[in-house]
């Protein structure tokens, strides 16, 4: 059974980097909540650390148990406040990154507070810009080094890396999905995973059903999904499934195919459209992808893929899709 949840953020007002005050009203963390629980199918939240959760948990449960929604993740914010710029658990200042490795432990007594297992940990400002601007073992050391503070701080709660090849810095230090497989590894703790953001893969130049594949080979380490879109050389965060069709329905059978039973989480950022209407139509492409994966020949499937025939694939495809 699948369960869909959303960014908060996603189906309320997006600033971009032009119109920083966004491109549409304002909107509360309580008028969110009661978007978000209009569409049917989202049965889960994310939160962002800052952003939504500020000394507020007991108000964070009301609005949970109101709209009937459970904590799908937190988000710790590591990418969003100045302090960050140089990078959070790979900055040069050892105050920075103890608040780094402090707001993560936070984050998760809070998740834990409010009935989640689960926070993912996206580490944007940790990277370089410059060629000869960073020192990548000793930097790699300290994030490995916070990392495993973190997960070793409460075993009862999961920690998903979010690895993306760039973005806000020109150079992510956790960028790929082989990197975040060996970064885990180093880690060695059994709550260290890996969050899919399919739109990194892409920008990654990855094939999202094939990082399935190794995350399931290398330690069933997929912890969490966010499901988005892009033309591969930006993270444009569109509607799901709106360019990559086919790269998407792939990914679906992967995950069925791994047995993936965690969140399928919308991560849109619709700056010009209704916030609530494109995660609405995100969500109900999930849904639709993981109905049409249901109705696949699973025999059929698997022929295919022995075969290794691509003009047997490209036939199943146009009859699927276009007959």
């Amino acid at each position: 059974m699948a369960k869909y949840s959303v960014i908060l953020s996603n189906v309320g007002s997006v600033a971009d980097r032009y119109v920083p005050t966004g491109y549409g009203h304002p909107f509360s963390v309580e008028q969110l909540f009661e978007r978000a629980s209009s569409i049917p199918q989202v049965s889960g939240i994310e939160l962002i650390g800052g952003a939504h959760v500020d000394n507020n948990v007991k108000e964070l449960k009301k609005l949970l148990d109101e709209h009937q929604l459970q904590l799908a993740s937190i988000i710790p914010d590591h990418f969003g406040q100045m302090k960050w710029k140089y990078g959070s658990f790979s900055s040069r200042d050892p105050e920075i990154r103890r608040q780094a490795i402090a707001h993560a432990k936070e984050m998760m007594d809070v998740a834990a507070e409010l009935g989640g297992d689960l926070i993912s940990l996206w580490p944007g400002q940790d990277g370089y810009d410059y060629l000869f601007q960073g020192d990548y073992t000793l930097e790699r050391d300290w994030i490995a080094e916070g990392l495993k503070e973190v997960c070793n701080y409460r075993k009862d709660i999961k920690v998903g890396l979010e690895y993306k090849i760039k973005e806000p810095r020109t150079h992510s230090y956790i960028s790929t999905a082989a990197v975040t497989l060996l970064l885990i590894q180093e880690i060695g703790a059994d709550n260290c995973g890996a969050t899919i953001d399919f739109g990194h893969a892409l920008n990654a130049y990855e094939n999202p059903a094939e990082v399935v594949a190794l995350l399931k080979r290398y330690g069933d380490k997929l912890f969490h999904v966010h499901m988005n879109d892009n033309y591969r050389h930006w993270d444009d965060d569109m509607i799901v499934g709106s360019v990559h069709t086919i790269e998407t329905l792939e990914f679906f059978y992967w995950l069925k195919r791994t047995n993936y039973n965690g969140w399928l989480s919308i991560d849109q950022y619709p700056y010009r459209e209704d916030g609530l209407e494109a995660v609405r139509e995100g969500v109900n492409a999930m849904e639709s992808f993981v109905q049409l994966t249901d109705r696949l020949n699973v025999e059929e499937v698997e022929a295919l893929l022995k075969s290794g025939s691509a003009v047997q694939a490209t036939a199943f495809l146009r009859k699927l899709l276009l007959s």
